[in-house]
Parts: structure tokens; sequence; C-alpha cells
């Protein structure tokens, strides 16, 4: 099993190499991996508060050596202005709905990218199956959530197409994974964002996945405040998405994943 040695982004973090000073390896137990992917939104531009740096003892993240390591903020390293995001709200949710599983998050998310890098043969879709496969090694894949639009919904051309790039999308994730009944969570836009002229399109196509898509569902963000740029969450918003995507997760999952009583 790997050893937890650093972060994520490659820093000690104190707080983390304190809480695990006697947990030199990952839990035997195997992990429940939830594969994170999108673009910005997802990999967060939250600032980072003491809060998000507190460890949570069975909640880990697949960094970018491709070990674990104890989940905290950043968990993407996408662009020097990653932050906090919703993943790791939504890591500690589900741990503490079960205390006797482990947390695993994959965050392969990047910002700035269209769907059409998320599209099987395309970069960003096949590096994120590769992470997923090296996870699973580990654990099962529950679930994927994804956040990601804003790149698709400047041009009617490419809007119009976003419903059938994001079925397909799930459709051969679910093949590549070998998991055809993979619970999958998509989020709406920002409701704050308001610059491109076809995010009403975009949005559609995120809300109706449900209908066309089985085992899926779709993550409301009304209410949640911008980090004043009218395009990124601020850390609250990051946090309350989390938890809006945890409760979305939980019908999805399968019966024997629900906790005893």
């Amino acid at each position: 099993m790997t050893r937890l040695l650093r972060s994520h982004g490659g820093i000690f973090i104190v707080l983390a190499m304190l809480s695990f000073a006697q947990a030199a390896t990952v839990p035997e137990k195997p992990l429940e991996l939830y594969l994170l992917i999108g673009q910005s939104n997802m990999a967060g531009r939250g600032i980072v508060e003491p809060q998000d740096q507190v460890v949570h003892p069975r909640v880990f993240t697949f960094n970018t050596n491709n070990a674990w390591v104890p989940a905290t903020d950043p968990l993407h390293s996408d662009r020097p202005t990653a932050g906090v995001g919703l993943g790791s709200a939504f890591g500690r949710l589900m741990a503490e709905r079960d205390p006797a599983v482990r947390i695993g998050l994959i965050p392969c998310a990047v910002g700035g990218t269209p769907i059409i890098r998320w599209q099987k043969g395309a970069d960003l879709y096949e590096a994120a199956v590769q992470r997923a496969r090296l996870a699973a090694k580990d654990g099962r894949i529950v679930g994927v959530l994804w956040h990601q639009g804003e790149a698709d919904s400047g041009q009617e051309t490419t809007a119009a197409i976003y419903a059938r790039q994001l079925d397909t999308m799930i459709r051969d994730l679910r093949a590549d994974l070998s998991l055809p009944n993979l619970p999958v969570v998509v989020g709406q836009l920002g409701a704050f964002y308001t610059s491109d002229p076809f995010q009403g399109t975009v949005n559609a196509a995120l809300k109706d996945t449900p209908k066309r898509v089985p085992r899926t569902a779709w993550v409301s963000t009304e209410g949640l405040k911008d980090k004043g740029d009218k395009t990124h969450f601020d850390s609250a918003g990051y946090r309350e998405l989390g938890r809006r995507y945890f409760q979305a997760m939980v019908p999805l999952l399968p019966a024997e994943s629900v906790p005893a009583k």
C-alpha cells in the first residue's frame, strides 16, 4: 500500500503529519472511490481557510504521484489558483455517513476545459480513466462527480450538442470502467454565471440529464455566491455544493452501501 507522505500539491501539511503520525499507510480496508471531473468549478477556486486543512482520518485523495494522502484542500493542482472545491466537503460527508468506510477522492478536473476534451479518446477523458483504474487497485469506484459547462456556453454550436456529448461521456465511462450502473451527479453552472449567451442551453442539458440517463442526478446552485468574478463559487459556496452533491449521490448508491442501523 502506498505510503502517506505528502499533500496533493507536494507541500507538507503540518496538521496532516500530526494527525497521521501513527498511520503510515492507507488503511487495509478497501476505499470507496469517487471520480472528480470537469473544469475549474470542480477543481475549486475558493480561498483555503483553516477548516479546509483539517484532516478527516477516513478521507484520502489520489495525488499527482498516484499516491494516497490525507484529503485537504486544494485537492487539485491544475492551476496555481486551485483552492477549496466541492470534493472535500463531499468526501467528509460520505465518511460521516458510515463510520465503517474509507473514502478515496480521485481529482482529475482541469480549469477552462470544454467537454470535447472529456470525450473518449481525448486527453482528459483518457487520463481520468487511467487514474481511476490505478486508484481502483485500492478500492472500488462508487460514483462520479461532474461540474463543467462554462467553456461550452459561449457558442451556440457547442451548447447545442452538449447534452449528447455529456450522455456519451457517461456511457463511455461506465463501459471503460466496467461499471454499467455507475452513479453520476452533475451540477448546474453557478446561478450567478450570466456572461455567456448560451449558458441556458447548457444548464437545461445538465438539469435534464436524469431524464435521459438512468442512475444520474442533478444539483442546483441556486442561492450560492460567487467569489467576486461571476464565474467561481466562494469557499462557503463550494462547501455547500459538496453537501448538495452528497445529498444527490446517496439515493443513487446501491442498497448494500446503506449503513446498518
